[in-house]
């Protein structure tokens, strides 16, 4: 009977280490990835291929406007990898030494558009000026590089001095779509990509060609990151036939 008894004992012992071991798993590696509000939607569509495609890898996305993930950054936030939709923002972290120099490239493209409801008689940047349209929408100029864009493009136009007491500040591009979607202003100055996933408004007229900087969305790996392999991987598949795609489906002129 004891010899019985310790047999059993043994074998539900081999059995319990055996479902034990079985059922471990190793924690996913979670990368930190700092996205211009812009990018939501397509880096949530890459974030679902590339998880699929590495399944020791979650990517943790935290998108806003390009100011506030610099000064997230430069105050010591978690981030493994930077994707800015202004030069000025990886401009000031790497005077700052908080990027890897090696690793920083001109991903990504856009351009300036500017949008109304889809009932609007605007027709083009001019009728701005007009009496009916009492506010626009724009991206806070010193921290969204879609205001510093449009702010550019309307002062090149001898626009802005006239049409600055209009403005309502947004604290991304997307806070100025949703602005005009939801009526609460008359038009608004946002990426065209972002327009390009909106059913709710309508394209005026795109900004003229010079009448701001280039629009370029640089990536780097960040200084401090402890996974700057895996932060490394990931910016090298955003330059993949497969990841090129998928911005170019958002609207994005991918830059070689």
């Amino acid at each position: 009977m004891k010899k019985r008894l310790l047999i059993f004992t043994l074998l539900m012992f081999v059995i319990a280490a055996v479902v034990g071991c079985g059922g471990t798993k190793e924690p996913a590696t979670e990368l930190n990835i700092s996205a211009a509000a812009s990018l939501q939607d397509a880096m949530g569509e890459l974030k679902t291929i590339y998880e699929k495609q590495n399944t020791g890898v979650t990517l943790a996305l935290n998108l806003a406007s390009s100011g506030a993930l610099q000064k997230q950054i430069e105050e010591g936030a978690p981030s493994d990898l930077f994707i800015s939709a202004g030069k000025s923002q990886m401009d000031a972290l790497s005077q700052k030494g908080l990027i890897v120099e090696e690793s920083r490239k001109d991903l990504l493209g856009n351009e300036l558009v500017l949008i109304a409801g889809k009932d609007s008689n605007l027709a083009k940047f001019e009728d701005l000026a007009d009496a009916s349209v009492s506010q626009i929408g724009i991206g806070t100029p010193e921290t969204v590089p879609a205001g510093k864009y449009a702010k550019e493009t309307l002062t090149n136009l001898n626009l802005w001095e006239r049409l600055e007491p209009k403005m309502v500040p947004g604290k991304d591009v997307r806070q100025v779509l949703t602005y005009v979607e939801s009526g609460n202003v008359d038009a608004g100055l946002v990426y065209r990509t972002d327009a390009a996933v909106s059913s709710n408004i309508k394209i005026i007229a795109a900004a003229p060609a010079g009448s701001s900087a280039p629009i370029v969305y640089p990536m780097a790996v960040i200084k401090d990151t402890k996974l700057q392999k895996e932060a490394e991987d990931f910016a090298a598949f955003l330059t993949t036939d497969e990841a090129v795609k998928v911005f170019e489906k958002y609207g994005f002129k991918v830059l070689k």
